[in-house]
């Protein structure tokens, strides 16, 4: 140990020879002046920066300034590193000059005579040489070093921090550069050295020598002990002089030369193969070239799977030399010396002596996956299934053991892998290292890692921790020492197993508020000194248990949900706690209050687990042994500042009206969550014994409801509900609810029980017949009547003379397990359960005077319309009735029906809304496919009160508002409106119910649904104001656009793409959770672990496309889509979709992948701008290429040669937390059957900007669906810097149009377009951003300015107070002294000569127009001011202009007056790009433009 220690310090650094310096200021630690074109030198060329880090990834290669000499070690630190892309450093040689060298982006495209390093592979002239080599380079972290070394053999060697990770290649010539390329995340490097390595001082023949002691080191940390060697004998020990007689650098690990009969070794005999794996099954045996070492991990990875045979690949040891062995077909077939394993069990000599080994099965591992195998020193073997140590599987294996694998069945293609000691394992290995060396003060051989050897059992942190975290204060307090820069890898776990019934408390130190999430705590199997720790403890998928957020996870999969208080609300100060009582029950508690139960049947000797994650910084253990430290200074709370509404904070008292399940209950109930969730334990082998009460009585009018949590389908029957007048203090308990024979009403199926005896069979209601997710509440009226409610829904009576104090009673008998107390258990403020309505209870108003309002000609299929379309009734069946308004809802105006006909016969009522979707845009005829009900209406974002719950797409956004549409009946009317804050509100009777819905889009129609009993209705409403297009002005306001004449002129065809059905597969990411018949994807927890694939492939030239529903801006970014070229059955989903890597063509932010490589840049919209409500789509072309669709817009091809089938793939990630499928209902804007085109093929007459309008200067309602554009603020914040009067814009800034590259595209905009009359072409202003101007009210007199023409003027920033004051342009010499000198002109297109009526003294005034802001936007007319950001304080260049309305036939059209030979716009001439005007009142001034570099 001592040597191994003095030789392997925790960072080891080059040693200083005589007459050398130690700081690599010489010659050969410099950098060569010439260098990629990214690159910046600084710090007398020794440090090297690549400029624009997070825009681009590559052209950042440098060279060294001299030609190595053999054994010096060219040594680089990592200065910085970024997390924008894959990939990290690389380093190598080149027999390339630099002096001469033309630079290729990256350092593999070097040839000629190049030798690199790259992640974990040493590439020659661009090809792969070698696989598995050294460390993995992309690992390395900020103040890592890397070196490269030809030595005086030829050969290349890579040093990591002090450590020679071996031959990479050999017959290296002498003349050689060394070679860094700061690729990807790395972003700065410094050259610290050019020395030889301190061991490489001496003679050649002590080199084997130092490499053995060197290798026997990294054994030593690799297994935290002294490593063992075998002598020959199966009990014999070497010591270390022994080893180094035998042991050679050389002495890989490989694959046997003999092996099975259908093997074919490759890559130096790491990777085997079974050959025809679609005729054979067997004969795959491979074994290793040399016995196991003690504690040596051997490895291999799974390449390659075929689907065809049962079973699956096999690993294991075995006594016999491979030299001597004839191989069997299966190695199952030996019967000596042999163990291994098979699917999830142990054989040994062909027999199985483990059933159930562990959780992890290997006939499910898919193709990447890692198993391993390691023989402890022992003879304990250990297998590893992805790193997790899965237990001890056979005690007292042989000595003498050989790596054995079976190519079976499935598996085919396996390779060695041999660089497992990097990333979290090297992090343990070093901690273990310090924990021996003599500096730390530790005992050596005392793995326990506890302070002193006569220590009390104090439990601890142990010393392995992430990878992010840090332990200090004698292993009392865990951090996270850069919290702000990360948000995981802060795994703590405890030094030892807890006691039975030892409770494991933390205080939680010090929070951030960066992140989402916060701290967890749980307990696992996994012992912390072998344990490869995950970036999440939620990782682990065995032997885990955890609290997190308010659910508990076992094994990474939610097994109780809404539990307990919830974590993410913690607050500096507060404490969580953890226990495993002895009966094996799990515990927490929050601030010292127990929560209840959470798991059952938990082994004994866990760990306590601490997840810093992220909020949580730093926490500390809390024991009776030594004071707690005070909490840091810089705490977001004080010492005392406790979680809002924590169990702490109330004394865990109970609020008098808060009701809860009573803590008395039946034997085999269980109460938790605060007494909000029961359920019955062994749920499998008990079905009765489960009654659970009420806390307290119910008052009158107050409905206690629960949610079925938890079913099984063992038993028959299902949960009993009812009250009881029985106290629970007095109650025995019976086995079912229904043997009480006093004081009790019960609902058993469909059968109302009093005292036991059935009363009256037929309710309206089935109790058996319900499902998880179904709610049930009882309720007692004032009158003594007991009423049931399903689903929010009132079952009536169901039974009268109650007395007044009753406690609900829920049995959890047969299929039901678990139950849930609502948020809507307590007084109904609204019900109307004690009076019947009628037209006493809301006064009744006459409708608004003004034209009536009309119902649309489109409709359900069951709808007829009467009376002018006043009327609509269904004529059959108790769906398919929706109808919709005929036109769009002003701002305010209210939509009113009275319902004029009921049917009894059905349950249900009238639903009633706002809705996006377009009925213009349906088919005429009645079979619509509109949906059967509104609340299945997803197509277009639609809000909709059914009963007393809102729901946005289906999804609940409210429950109990107002007054329940179900009780309504002939005579009552119900109203709709939007109003000006953009909120829904719905009226009965003439009541405004108050906002039931926020964040409602502009554009909405009013939508209605005659459903189930209500089946006819009238409209009693009329518009705000007659259609005024005849009679009043033209305004800014977008109410008074004429929708009449916007239908008169068709803009896009639409036609409908019918194809295959899609829905989303079962398979999908762990944080997924699908919904709404698998059309609709829902991430329910973190950022990531949101990957989605179709359950169909996508057919040519059909248009897959997704709604985006919500979005979370406490993250940043947002989906990604794509496709995949392979079957998704058993695609093992990584975290996020940038991890696949085979047959995947990803759509991220604006750029293109294809296996994770960019093939494409600044494509399309940024996604991560893309807001709510927008429409994705995907569609692959006759020709194999894809097209992504934003908004029904094409954005042409994306990639090309894209196989079939394939699948589209949708990655939930950051701000993206749900889509939508809808394909299945949306129709293609500009789309066809054969060929899709753009919006090119579009009617541009009345066109604005690509949006129609009646006015020139209208602008839309949503004209910018980019809510979130950073440009468009940064030019905000520009304007604000100019202080010009408010007067002079529009009030509303929703008319404000940014032309930045990804608003544009993301609605789909053109490059040109024309206007006025006659047309003429003019170009958007793309790269500016506009400011709408109010318009002036003397030039509101007509529409006839839809008949101009539309043009551009650049200005400088000192004329435009000037020109908004006299509200037109102003001639050059006329404008403020920072414009420029007028521009003399001859010939075509001049104003040489004056008019007869000017003063023939002075220069007729004009002023320079063009219909591109190509020409006007120059520098010449608009000059670039400087100004520095407020908010970034950046500084940057800015040029204003403006776009105005020109009357045809004021200006003249002529060249450029610059005399610039080149075209500057593809669309317009250089002859023709000047306009110029000299009549005042010819242009109308429209809107500010801005543009920022």
């Amino acid at each position: 140990h001592a040597a191994a220690t003095a030789v392997w310090p925790a960072r080891p650094g080059p040693a200083v020879p005589a007459g050398r310096s130690s700081g690599g200021t010489g010659p050969d630690s410099c950098l060569h002046p010439r260098s990629g074109k990214l690159i910046g030198l600084s710090n007398s060329n020794r440090t090297a920066q690549r400029n624009q880090p997070v825009q681009e990834f590559n052209h950042g290669l440098v060279l060294s300034r001299e030609p190595l000499r053999d054994r010096d070690v060219f040594t680089v630190r990592i200065d910085k590193k970024v997390n924008s892309w894959s990939g990290s450093i690389e380093i190598g040689v080149t027999a390339l000059d630099p002096a001469g060298l033309e630079f290729p982006s990256s350092a593999t495209g070097l040839k000629g005579g190049s030798w690199i390093v790259s992640g974990c592979s040493v590439l020659k002239d661009g090809r792969s040489v070698l696989e598995e080599y050294g460390r993995d380079l992309d690992q390395l972290g900020e103040g890592d070093r890397v070196g490269i070394q030809r030595n005086g053999k030829g050969e290349l060697h890579l040093w990591v921090n002090g450590q020679d990770c071996g031959t990479a290649a050999s017959g290296l010539p002498s003349r050689l550069w060394a070679v860094v390329d700061l690729y990807g995340k790395c972003t700065q490097v410094t050259v610290v050295s050019c020395e030889p390595p301190p061991e490489m001082d001496g003679e050649e023949d002590e080199e084997v020598e130092d490499e053995i002691v060197s290798t026997q080191a990294v054994s030593i940390m690799a297994d935290a002990s002294s490593v063992i060697y075998h002598s020959g004998s199966s009990g014999g020990v070497a010591g270390l002089g022994v080893a180094a007689g035998v042991m050679t650098t050389n002495d890989a690990l490989l694959f046997h030369e003999k092996c099975g009969t259908l093997i074919k070794l490759s890559n130096n005999n790491k990777t085997a193969e079974r050959r025809r794996p679609l005729d054979e099954f067997n004969n795959g045996v491979v074994m290793t070239n040399r016995p196991l070492r003690n504690n040596e991990m051997f490895e291999i990875r799974i390449d390659k799977l075929v689907d065809k045979w049962s079973g699956s690949i096999e690993i294991g040891v075995t006594t016999h030399n491979p030299n001597n062995l004839d191989y069997p077909a299966t190695m199952t077939n030996l019967r000596s010396g042999t163990i291994m394993m098979s699917g999830c069990g142990i054989l040994t000599n062909g027999k199985g002596t483990r059933r159930e080994y562990c959780e992890f099965s290997l006939d499910e591992l898919q193709e990447g996956d890692h198993i391993g195998l390691m023989r402890k020193a022992s003879g304990a073997l250990h297998f590893y299934i992805n790193g997790i140590d899965q237990g001890v599987a056979a005690n007292q294996t042989p000595g003498v053991v050989y790596g054995v694998v079976d190519l079976y069945g499935m598996a085919v293609k396996v390779t060695i892998i041999h660089n497992h000691n990097h990333s979290d394992r090297l992090r343990r290995n070093n901690a273990i290292m310090r924990a021996l060396s003599p500096d730390v003060g530790r005992p050596r051989p005392a793995l326990s890692l506890t302070p002193e050897p006569d220590a009390p059992d104090r439990l601890l942190f142990h010393l392995n921790c992430g990878q992010k975290a840090a332990i200090i204060s004698d292993g009392r307090t865990a951090l996270r020492p850069h919290a702000t820069d990360d948000f995981n890898h802060g795994v703590v776990l405890s030094n030892r197993p807890l006691h039975s019934n030892e409770v494991f408390q933390v205080r939680i130190d010090k929070m951030v508020d960066k992140w989402a999430g916060s701290i967890e705590i749980g307990v696992t199997t996994h012992n912390p000194a072998y344990l490869q720790l995950p970036s999440t403890m939620t990782n682990l998928r065995s032997g885990t248990w955890m609290m997190t957020g308010n659910g508990v996870m076992h094994n990474g999969t939610t097994i109780l949900d809404e539990y307990g208080h919830n974590l993410d609300r913690l607050k500096a100060g507060d404490t969580v706690g953890v226990v495993r009582k002895e009966d094996g029950s799990l515990h927490f508690f929050v601030n010292g209050v127990p929560q209840g139960p959470a798991a059952w049947n938990v082994p004994p000797s866990v760990y306590a687990v601490v997840d810093l994650y992220g909020q949580a910084a730093q926490a500390t253990i809390m024991d009776d042994m030594a004071d707690l430290p005070p909490l840091p200074d810089d705490s977001s709370e004080g010492p005392t500042a406790m979680s809002p509404g924590s169990p702490c904070s109330v004394s865990g008292a109970t609020a008098a009206n808060d009701l809860r399940f009573h803590q008395l209950h039946g034997t085999n109930a269980v109460i938790t969550n605060g007494g909000r969730t029961a359920l019955r334990q062994n749920c499998r082998s008990e079905f009765n014994d489960a009654i659970v009460i009420s806390n307290r009585c119910l008052r009158d009018g107050e409905l206690f409801e629960i949610v079925i949590q938890k079913m099984v389908d063992r038993w028959s029957g299902s949960i009993e509900a009812g009250v009881t007048a029985i106290r629970p203090e007095e109650l025995e308990f019976p086995n079912t609810m229904t043997d009480i024979d006093y004081d009790t009403w019960m609902l058993s199926g469909t059968a109302i029980m009093q005292d036991g005896n059935t009363m009256r069979n037929n309710y309206s209601c089935d109790l058996d017949s319900l499902t998880t997710g179904s709610r049930i509440g009882m309720m007692r009226t004032a009158t003594g009547d007991l009423h049931y409610f399903i689903n929010g829904l009132d079952q009536g009576v169901a039974c009268t003379g109650l007395p007044p104090e009753v406690y609900a009673v829920i049995d959890l008998y047969g299929q039901c397990v678990q139950v849930f107390i609502t948020s809507s258990s307590g007084p109904l403020d609204n019900s109307l359960c004690t009076s019947n309505i009628t037209e006493k209870s809301f006064p009744i108003h006459s409708p608004v005077a003004g034209v009536a309002h009309r119902l649309h000609s489109k409709h359900g299929k069951n709808v007829v319309l009467l009376g002018d379309c006043c009327q609509a009734l269904r004529v059959d069946g108790y769906a398919h009735g929706i109808v919709f308004s005929a036109k769009e809802l002003k701002t305010d105006e209210v939509f009113e029906v009275k319902i004029n006909k009921v049917d009894d016969r059905w349950s249900g009522s009238l639903h009633v809304g706002l809705t996006t979707l377009q009925p213009p845009d349906l088919p005429s005829c009645p079979l619509s496919g509109l949906s059967p009900s509104l609340t299945q209406l997803r197509s277009k974002v639609t809000w909709v009160l059914a009963g007393s719950e809102v729901r946005r797409n289906g999804v609940l956004q409210r429950q109990n508002y107002g007054c329940s549409l179900d009780r309504l009946t002939v005579g009552n009317r119900v109203g709709v409106k939007r109003c000006s804050d953009d909120t829904m509100h719905i009226l009965i009777d003439g009541e405004d119910m108050g906002p039931a819905a926020t964040a409602v889009a502009k554009n909405v129609y009013a939508v209605l649904d005659l459903y189930g009993k209500v089946t006819a209705v009238s409209i009693v409403s009329s518009t705000l104001v007659e259609d005024s297009e005849n009679v009043k002005a033209p305004s800014l306001s977008p109410d008074s656009c004429s929708e009449g004449e916007e239908d008169s002129t068709p803009v896009r065809e639409v036609c409908h793409l019918r194809g295959s059905f899609m829905t989303f597969l079962e398979n999908h990411g762990k944080n997924i959770q699908l919904s709404n018949q698998n059309l609709t994807a829902t991430r329910v927890s973190s950022y990531n672990q949101g990957l989605l694939v179709t359950a169909q492939a996508l057919p040519r030239q059909q248009l897959f496309q997704v709604c985006i529903d919500r979005l979370n801006p406490s993250w940043t970014s947002s989906l990604s889509l794509g496709v995949i070229g392979h079957s998704p059955d058993r695609l093992n989903f990584p975290s996020t979709a940038c991890c696949l890597k085979r047959s995947v063509w990803l759509l991220q932010r604006d750029s293109v992948f294809h296996n994770s490589l960019k093939i494409c840049e600044n494509y399309g919209p940024n996604l991560d701008t893309c807001p709510e409500g927008t429409i994705l789509g995907l569609l692959v072309d006759s020709s194999g290429c894809l097209h992504l669709f934003v908004n029904g817009m094409d954005q042409c091809v994306a990639a090309q040669d894209i196989p079939s089938p394939c699948y589209p793939l949708i990655d939930l990630y950051g701000q993206c937390e749900q889509v939508t499928i809808v394909t299945n209902h949306v129709s293609v804007v500009g789309g066809e059957r054969e060929d899709m085109h753009c919006q090119g093929d579009m009617e541009k007459a009345d066109m604005v900007d690509g949006i129609k309008e009646s006015v020139c200067w209208t602008p839309p309602p949503e004209v910018n669906p980019n809510k979130t554009c950073e440009y468009q603020a940064l030019c905000s914040r520009f304007k604000e810097l100019l202080t010009l009067p408010d007067g002079y814009f529009n009030e509303d800034a929703k008319y404000n149009l940014c032309y930045c590259e990804s608003c544009h595209k993301l609605r789909g905009d053109e490059a040109y377009y024309k206007r006025g009359e006659p047309p003429r072409d003019y170009a958007l202003p793309f790269g500016w951003c506009r400011f709408a101007l109010r318009i002036k009210t003397h030039c509101e007199v007509s529409n006839a300015f839809k008949k101009w023409h539309i043009a551009y003027h650049g200005t400088s920033v000192g004329s435009l107070r000037r020109i908004l004051d006299h509200n037109q342009l102003l001639s050059a010499e006329s404008s403020s002294i920072f414009s420029l000198s007028p521009v003399k002109t001859e010939g075509h297109g001049s104003y040489g000569e004056p008019e007869e009526n000017s003063a023939p003294e002075r220069e007729i005034p004009r002023v320079q127009l063009s219909p591109t802001m190509r020409y006007s936007g120059l520098e010449v007319f608009a000059p670039k001011v400087q100004f520095r950001d407020p908010r970034s304080l950046r500084c940057h260049q800015a040029q204003v202009g403006f776009q105005v309305c020109v009357r045809p036939g004021s200006y003249k059209v002529g060249p450029t007056s610059l005399g610039i030979s080149e075209p500057l716009d593809p669309r317009f001439s250089n002859a023709e790009i000047e306009w110029i005007t000299k009549e005042k009142g010819g242009t109308l001034l429209y809107g500010l433009l801005i543009r920022v570099e």
